[in-house]
């Protein structure tokens, strides 16, 4: 079964679903960004207080929610938010192909992916305490 060919469209609703499609790579990018942040700066505070502490001569007592928890929760806020964006981004993106044709190349979906990678092993270095 072969696909419908792409509707042909006017120029000015050409250049609107090119905008739309470029709105939705930012806001894709945009929560990488967030997501980033998140993650970065939960495996920063664990890295920061595991060095801190490995300074110190005694033991310290443990808490319920330490700094190593904190972090592991930052980093999985960051890679939830991050696939929720993704998810969002292919149903979005899936309606336009259907309605208007197959659009280009996502490099923000390859970022985000990426990123995704990195704070899925940012989240196994910390929980393995590594």
């Amino acid at each position: 079964m072969s696909k419908p060919a792409a509707p042909q469209l006017d120029a000015s609703t050409r250049l609107a679903v090119d905008r739309t499609r470029l709105a939705h790579e930012r806001t894709l990018m945009a929560w990488v960004r967030t997501a980033t942040s998140l993650i970065s700066f939960g495996f920063t505070i664990y890295k920061f207080f595991q060095f801190e502490i490995s300074k110190e001569q005694t033991t310290r007592v443990t808490s319920v929610f330490g700094p190593r928890r904190f972090g592991m929760v930052m980093i999985v806020i960051g890679i939830l938010s991050l696939v929720a964006a993704q998810v969002q981004d292919y149903f979005h993106r899936r309606d336009l192909d259907r309605q208007y044709g197959p659009g280009p190349f996502s490099v923000a979906a390859v970022v985000a992916i990426v990123v995704g990678g990195l704070g899925v092993v940012a989240l196994v270095v910390t929980a393995l305490d590594l």
